[in-house]
């Protein structure tokens, strides 16, 4: 596929034209407000199923595969859904289970997973999804220790009993147990731990009790709390209001109109545990009544597989993910016919979120949808936190290139705030989290002097001129650093230019050189694409000896070095660069479930590798201060 001299129009969606108002203050800082009034929005997550098993009860809303790739699919409908929803709800009633008593849950996307969830918002017992690498591949479970203290649950769920038998153990449940504790399986109850099966659970008919409940809840009732990563320290519970999850939802639609009429189709990985994956996909398919394939795939070898046969066979409405996934998904786009046609046929738009998305990924996307469309599909992107629910900012207008972020979503604020030499974009509105959960000063921290809540990100306008052009995110605040020269470095800019230029062999990268007297990049390696360099090196070939072969040296040279022969600058020019053997670690923190690279947690852990990065005569750092 060659690249197009004239590009094919957008296919026509149904989106708000991009308008903002924006309010300059003497402090240097801005205010920013959509042109358009937030409309009214359910008082509930469980108003929005309630409202949409009323309308069309058939209508398929939640399907699983049965078992591995290419097996049936398990499907229920929204009117299934609820109702399951209301047995469920009694069930967690007779425990006892209420605001202040969640449900945690240790369990992968499921079906089963979604109904827990959605019980304990009926009746107004917080949601707590937790990250399965906690449980799965934690050596000591200490951060899944933490959080069930911090939490205090009533109700701990593991889909699969024996898979989580050591979490369920370290959490203190198995033997007699914990008082007030109880545990919950779909399948294969653990020897030596009381769970009760979520089938029998399932037999409970709800009583007045559950409509009581519901009544009972009003918008700033606590739908979820949700686990941050954390760049360091342990995981931060952020409350999720159900006013924070509809009014999210609306913001959206009233932008994304298109939605009111089609109700969307996904095919999603992406983790419950995450605000993404959780808040916005899920929440988007039930707020406008479409249907969730759920995949149990991932962006990694031996689980991409499941992604692709189900893409062969579902075409998406709408198509979401971060861009590591889209780095593994487009080599099989391009190599497999039916999977792209399948894939593109009726796609509105496909979305990127959490960093943006790189040339050599976006380029291939736009043209795989013009040979297969003959025209572009609308690349959209989103800006939040899960302390927004996670939009804030989106894109709600064609853009034609990465790193556009949008502009503020209907009844959101957003702040500019000057911090150091960049903007910090904060965020007030409907959407925003009230606190932590049981961590009022950490709450206290959260916010300014005008209860706008601080995000750490930096923001600017893509065109000073013209705000309507929307906003570029640039980099974590916190991130940016000073050489020796006293010279600012802004690690999230140059860490994308970076990816960029050093493809395909870079996958991620991470800027480091704080007080020394140039820039390094710390790289990880694209592993695939450094074998397609490779071709004559045996297909076994370790990954340390891969990166040292003359081909993938050669490669990432070129691209840096023309990237450095434009960007002379100290704080620009990439002056050493170091190709590292090992992936980043979910369990230490350095890359989250969905794929993001946790910079100041890679530069902590792999402090050697700075060193050797910036020590002189080591044969694996290449040098471009030697070839300038």
């Amino acid at each position: 596929m060659t690249a197009l001299a004239t590009k094919p129009p957008f296919a026509k969606l149904d989106l708000a034209p991009p308008g903002v108002h924006v309010e300059r203050r003497a402090d240097g800082s801005t205010i920013l407000r959509s042109h358009q009034v937030l409309e009214s929005y359910p008082s509930s997550i469980g108003a929005v199923l309630r409202a949409n098993a009323a309308k069309f009860p058939e209508r398929p809303f939640l399907a699983e595969r049965t078992g591995g790739p290419g097996s049936p699919w398990r499907t229920l409908r929204y009117g299934e859904v609820a109702e399951k929803v209301r047995r469920l709800a009694q069930a967690f009633l007779d425990l006892g289970l209420n605001a202040r008593r969640p449900v945690m849950l240790l369990s992968d996307n499921a079906i089963d997973h979604a109904l827990v969830q959605l019980a304990a918002m009926e009746i107004g017992a917080p949601a707590a999804p937790i990250s399965p690498a906690y449980s799965l591949m934690s050596q000591d479970h200490g951060k899944l220790r933490y959080i069930f203290d911090l939490l205090k649950p009533g109700l701990v769920y593991a889909g699969d009993g024996m898979k989580f038998q050591a979490a369920l153990k370290a959490l203190g449940l198995g033997g007699a147990g914990r008082p007030g504790v109880s545990v919950a399986v779909s399948a294969f109850p653990p020897p030596g731990i009381k769970a009760e099966l979520l089938g029998d659970m399932l037999k409970t008919q709800p009583r007045a009790a559950v409509e009581r409940a519901f009544a009972a809840l009003g918008p700033d009732a606590i739908g979820k709390i949700l686990f941050t990563s954390g760049s360091t320290g342990m995981p931060k519970g952020v409350i999720n209001t159900q006013r924070m999850l509809t009014s999210n939802q609306q913001a959206a639609v009233q932008l994304w109109r298109f939605l009111r009429n089609r109700p969307p189709v996904i095919v999603d990985w992406l983790p419950w545990n995450h605000t993404f994956g959780g808040n916005h996909n899920f929440n988007m398919v039930l707020y406008n009544g479409g249907t969730y394939y759920i995949d149990f795939g991932k962006p990694a070898p031996g689980a991409i597989e499941h992604t692709l046969t189900n893409l062969r066979e579902i075409s998406p409405t709408c198509y979401y993910n971060v861009p590591r996934g889209y780095d593994v998904l487009i080599p099989h786009l391009r190599a497999d016919k039916k999977l792209r046609e399948t894939f593109f046929r009726d796609l509105d738009f496909i979305m990127y979120a959490g960093a943006a998305l790189p040339p050599h990924l976006w380029a291939p996307l736009e043209e795989m949808s013009i040979e297969v469309r003959g025209e572009r599909v609308h690349m959209l992107s989103s800006w939040g936190s899960t302390e927004t629910a996670p939009m804030a900012v989106t894109v709600h207008y064609p853009i034609e290139r990465a790193g556009i972020i949008g502009l503020p979503a209907p009844g959101t604020e957003i702040k500019l705030a000057p911090v150091g030499s960049k903007l910090e974009m904060r965020v007030k509105g409907p959407n925003v989290t009230p606190g932590y959960w049981q961590q009022p000063e950490l709450t206290r921290q959260g916010f300014d002097e005008e209860g706008f809540f601080k995000m750490g990100d930096a923001g600017a306008f893509a065109d000073p001129n013209d705000p309507v052009k929307g906003l570029v995110f640039e980099g974590r605040t916190a991130e940016n650093f000073k050489l020796n020269s006293g010279t600012w470095v802004h690690a999230g800019e140059l860490r994308l230019a970076a990816v960029a230029a050093g493809a395909p062999v870079i996958q991620d990268a991470v800027v480091a050189g704080q007080d020394r007297d140039s820039v390094g990049l710390l790289v990880f390696p694209n592993v695939p694409a450094c074998r397609a360099l490779a071709k004559d090196a045996p297909a076994d070939l370790p990954v340390a000896e891969l990166i040292r072969r003359p081909e993938v040296r050669s490669s990432l040279e070129r691209g840096l070095g023309a990237y450095n022969a434009g960007n002379p600058g100290s704080s620009r020019f990439i002056a050493r660069a170091l190709i590292m053997a090992e992936p980043p670690s979910i369990d230490a923190n350095e890359i989250t479930d969905k794929g993001y690279i946790n910079q100041r947690a890679v530069l902590d852990r792999r402090k050697a590798l700075v060193e050797r990065l910036f020590a002189a005569g080591d044969p694996d750092v290449i040098d471009f201060t030697a070839r300038t």
